[in-house]
């Protein structure tokens, strides 16, 4: 009986020497740095390009989260502090990410000539490109002020294409003569800069945050796009008036969030008695992450989600809006701060938005 020996190659593995990068981990630290700060694309619709930025994958069967900023910022910083906060974490894992910067209020954005700056309108019908450039087949539409309007409109146009809307200080009615004639008073002795933060802030806002008041006037002031801002801010003042009725407005689930002593809280509570009480959450100010995700569940999504102690009903009314326990922290923005880029830490104060 023979006996073969066989000789076999054995590659050697060799451990990694300390201090010796660690290909798989880079790729990974690289992919992670991408997610955070997203991809930028440059979108053409029919009234111009918009600056869209993409976190996560546009390959999902889930509804994309959409988001759409305030006159006086732009999607970095109305909606990243609000998406860094460690109770979104499960929502940025699990939704693709999608943020709206209005034409021309990106860094780095060309000046529009006078007279060639689109209209609340044609802004909200600039929106169906970028759902057909990312082939999503409908969205969670989440707006601020003026980005509030803009969705609004966009929904009742594209009833389809979203599945549940959040709008923070939404003021739905077109400026009465009143409104003009003291809009063209306040031109006249107020800088632009300080009529955005009056547009943003009440006078109690401004009292109790004075630092974050100072933040955003010496952004808005010192924006190399200046001339930008106030063509938004103009077309904002002159839009035209969302037409809502209890049985022919929004088709999907729609959060209102507004605040205490806000500059446009009579025009949101209005808005709220005007739409489907058994489809419209009314807001107080409170934990808004936590009723986002509540809100979130609310479609059928996230159902394993574990939830702390938030009662949630749905109103017309200020009195029984969303309660939650937790000390009041004024900021009408969404622009609460976070230093470095860093995750804050989940918060321990209610984070208010006031319309």
């Amino acid at each position: 009986m023979t006996t073969e020996m066989q000789e076999i190659a054995i590659t050697e593995e060799k451990p990694l020497l300390p201090g010796q990068p660690d290909p798989a981990k880079d790729a990974e630290a690289a992919a992670r740095i991408l997610l955070d700060q997203g991809q930028e694309h440059s979108i053409e619709t029919p009234h111009g390009l918009l600056h869209v930025t993409l976190h996560g994958t546009s390959n999902t069967r889930r509804p994309a989260i959409l988001t759409f900023h305030d006159v006086g910022l732009d999607s970095k910083s109305c909606f990243s502090p609000l998406f860094k906060f460690e109770e979104m974490q499960e929502i940025v894992k699990n939704f693709t990410l999608v943020h709206i910067d209005a034409p021309g209020q990106e860094e780095g954005a060309a000046t529009y000539p006078m007279g060639y700056y689109p209209s609340m309108e044609q802004i909200a019908e600039m929106i169906p490109a970028v759902l057909t450039y990312f082939n999503f087949r409908s969205v969670i539409g989440v707006g601020v002020g003026a980005g509030a309007y803009i969705l609004s409109r966009f929904t009742m146009a594209h009833p389809d294409s979203v599945e549940g809307l959040v709008l923070v200080n939404i003021d739905p009615q077109a400026r009465g003569w009143m409104d003009w004639a003291a809009q063209k008073i306040t031109t006249l002795t107020s800088s632009l800069t300080e009529q955005i933060l009056s547009h943003l802030f009440s006078q109690e806002e401004m009292s109790a945050n004075a630092d974050l008041v100072k933040s955003h006037r010496d952004r808005i002031s010192k924006a190399p796009n200046l001339m930008n801002i106030e063509l938004f801010w103009r077309g904002y003042n002159s839009r035209r008036d969302l037409i809502l009725d209890r049985t022919s407005n929004f088709k999907c689930p729609v959060m209102l969030v507004v605040g205490d002593q806000a500059p446009y809280e009579e025009a949101a509570v209005e808005c709220n008695s005007k739409l489907d009480p058994t489809t419209t959450s009314f807001l107080k100010p409170s934990k808004l992450t936590e009723a986002f995700k509540y809100f979130i569940q609310g479609m059928g999504y996230m159902a394993s989600s574990v939830m702390t102690r938030l009662s949630r009903s749905r109103t017309t009314s200020l009195s029984s809006s969303y309660s939650m326990e937790g000390e009041r922290e004024r900021s009408r923005t969404l622009s609460q701060s976070s230093q470095g880029g860093q995750m804050p830490p989940s918060p321990s104060h209610t984070m208010e938005v006031s319309c």
